[in-house]
């Protein structure tokens, strides 16, 4: 993987954490909180999925174990 795809990863789980607040909020107005946060929570834990994935990447690349080129 190369460095600008990491990045661009990387934007995406944060865009993806960004639609979650917006679904967790959108949904509010017309839904009890707990329907809200079960509509938002299967877009966060995607985004805590890339996340974590990009950690493990980057510690890769940190160690040389597995460079990004």
């Amino acid at each position: 993987m190369d460095r600008s795809r990491f990045v661009a990863l990387a934007f995406a789980a944060f865009g993806l954490v960004f639609v979650s607040f917006l679904i967790r909020g959108t949904t509010r107005l017309v839904a009890p909180y707990g329907v809200a946060v079960a509509a938002s929570a299967p877009v966060l834990f995607a985004a805590a999925g890339l996340l974590a994935g990009l950690v493990v990447l980057a510690l890769l690349d940190l160690t040389g174990i597995r460079p990004l080129t």
